[in-house]
């Protein structure tokens, strides 16, 4: 069986950390580089019933794409919630490591696992990584739909395609706008606008949209947006980069297992729906 260390040089191959934004916090976590890998498992967030879950499976390693530190700490206290994510994992002898922003703009990267879990056409990156001569990797994608939907239609079906969550999906522009074209960004894409614009695109597909970005985006063109959870939108990616692996692993003849996290680790847990014509006479803000 693969030493931590080497499976680890697989996955930095795939997603170099050098291509990490400067302010992220990307690679190994913890774990012992001569340790042997047996199983590893893929979850979108170090939380800690995904490492419950990695310990309960018999993972030796656990791979995530949102970072345990994202900024610096001075502790790793089991008193605090990530530092009994890390007792947890050092203690059961499973190592943590990173893929954010550089599995992001990676070929394929998260943007291409979304657009797979929607069987749309990928096009070109929305935002091309100038480094790339090939012109491949980037940030998000624009993807084309082998039917138009209306944009009510094509809310509803991303709804249907991705994991479920609370939040569900939001559309916002005329419900029965054609979609033809869609850039998709998984995780959050509301600093994306002036790309997706400039794009020409009939929609937009990401997550954790703000009001503000939003109401500024219709006022300036028809683009519809379709808003869903963050985690759903990244899901998709931990199933790629799992496939990913297998592929290495059966090259080196290395025999890993690998798993993906079915764990919703979105932090939302319930939804109301209003009414979508509210009686504006009684109970409402002024």
């Amino acid at each position: 069986m693969p030493r931590l260390s080497e499976v680890i040089a697989a996955l930095d191959a795939l997603w170099p950390p050098e291509r990490a934004e400067q302010w992220d916090a990307v690679g190994t976590v913890c774990g012992e580089p001569d340790a042997e890998v047996t199983r590893v498992l893929f979850a979108v967030d170090p939380v800690q019933e995904v490492a419950d879950e990695a310990v309960k499976l018999g993972a030796d390693l656990l791979v995530t794409h949102h970072p345990l530190y994202l900024r610096g700490t001075t502790t790793v206290a089991a008193s605090t919630f990530k530092g009994r994510v890390v007792h947890t994992l050092i203690k059961n002898d499973v190592a943590l490591h990173v893929a954010h922003t550089n599995a992001d703009t990676a070929d394929p990267g998260v943007s291409d696992a979304l657009a797979g879990a929607l069987d749309l056409r990928i096009v070109r990156p929305l935002v091309p990584d100038p480094s790339d001569p090939a012109g491949r990797r980037g940030l998000g994608r624009i993807c084309e739909l082998d039917h138009p939907l209306p944009v009510r239609e094509f809310a509803a079906y991303v709804a249907a395609r991705l994991p479920g969550t609370a939040q569900g999906v939001r559309a916002a522009g005329d419900p029965d706008a054609l979609v033809r074209t869609v850039a998709v960004s998984g995780g959050s894409g509301d600093s994306l606008f002036d790309a997706v614009r400039a794009a020409g695109v009939d929609a937009f597909l990401t997550a954790d949209l703000r009001h503000h970005p939003v109401s500024e985006a219709r006022e300036q063109s028809p683009l519809a947006l379709i808003d869903a959870a963050h985690w759903a939108t990244e899901w998709p990616w931990c199933e790629q980069a799992a496939a990913q692996l297998d592929a290495h692993s059966d090259r080196h003849g290395w025999g890993l297992r690998t798993h993906v996290s079915r764990t919703v680790t979105d932090p939302w847990t319930a939804h109301a729906a209003s009414s979508p014509n509210p009686d504006t006479s009684t109970g409402a803000p002024n």
